[in-house]
This record gives C-alpha cells, structure tokens and sequence, in this order.
C-alpha cells in the first residue's frame, strides 16, 4: 500500500508539471476553444454548489458561451 501512494504521488507530481505545457499547447491550437473549456470550468466552479448566488448583469461576458452556442459576441 505504501508503494502504491508514492507511486501514485510520483505520477501526480509529473502530470502536474506537464499541465502548464498542455494547456500552453491547446492554447497555441485553438485560442477559442481554450477560452470555451476554462468558461466550462468557471462555470462549474461557481454556479450549481447548494446555497451559493451569483448575481451579474445577463449581458456579462462570463456567459458568452452560454448565450450563444457559437461562442460569438
């Protein structure tokens, strides 16, 4: 069990370092869709969780990919 923790721990800390360069990567493919998947991730981070509000003004770029399934402005 031991050498399974830190073997698991190993394996997080390399896929932590290669995030940044993973992300760096999409970015540089496809600039809109990186935009699109860090708002899916907002979104999910700050709307839905049991007591919470969010109160903005409907036409907040925050919902840009929730008005408009193209993702345009």
């Amino acid at each position: 069990l031991a050498d399974a923790n830190r073997l698991s721990e190993i394996l997080r800390g390399e896929g932590d370092a290669r995030a940044p360069e993973i992300y760096a990567s999409a970015y540089e493919k496809d600039p809109e869709f990186y935009a699109f998947y860090r708002s899916i991730n907002a979104y999910k981070n700050a709307i839905g969780k049991d007591g919470d509000v969010l109160v903005l003004d409907p036409g907040n770029e925050f919902f840009r990919y929730l008005k408009d399934s193209s993702g345009g402005r």
